[in-house]
């Protein structure tokens, strides 16, 4: 099993922000501007920019068919058969069968954000890929943040639909 360090990660990164690069343009060419109930989403996940999100349905998630690409996602399970969305800066990657839950898409707009709190692909990856090593998916706080902002926006509309 291949195993990355921290510091050979740092050789990854720009191949991954390549990556990553070519997958926002593919949904930002393919996919589709958020409505305006989506738009308000982004604002309360506190990304600054929602008008340039395009969501991207898909039947599967992209993976990484580069060696190390492949293995540093096999490793962190950031994408596998089982992923239901994936945010790539601006462009978001949603199953087409999941396109209707608010609470995936609100995650993932909770990544595009982080995305521009950090500045952009290459020190969003840098971040996360390293906390998925360090602390697992689940723990990383990157992805911990994301899940609170979706559960936190969403809880409104669950309460109110048990009422």
């Amino acid at each position: 099993m291949i195993t990355i360090s921290t510091e050979n990660l740092q050789q990854i990164i720009p191949t991954a922000a390549a990556w990553v690069a070519a997958k926002e343009q593919v949904a930002m060419e393919n996919g589709d501007p958020l409505t305006s109930v989506q738009i308000a989403d982004a604002v309360a996940a506190g990304v600054q920019h929602p008008d340039r999100i395009r969501i991207f349905a898909v039947a599967q998630i992209p993976f990484p068919k580069h060696p190390i690409l492949k293995a540093t996602m096999d490793l962190t399970h950031l994408i596998s058969e089982h992923t239901l969305g994936i945010a790539f800066r601006y462009g978001i990657f949603i199953k087409t069968d999941q396109l209707k839950d608010r609470c995936l898409l609100i995650h993932e707009m909770a990544h595009t954000a982080q995305y521009e709190q950090l500045g952009g692909i290459t020190p969003f990856l840098e971040q996360y890929l390293s906390e998925c090593l360090t602390h697992g998916i689940a723990n990383a706080p990157l992805e911990k943040a994301a899940v609170e902002i979706a559960a936190h926006l969403c809880q409104p509309l669950l309460q109110s639909e048990t009422i």
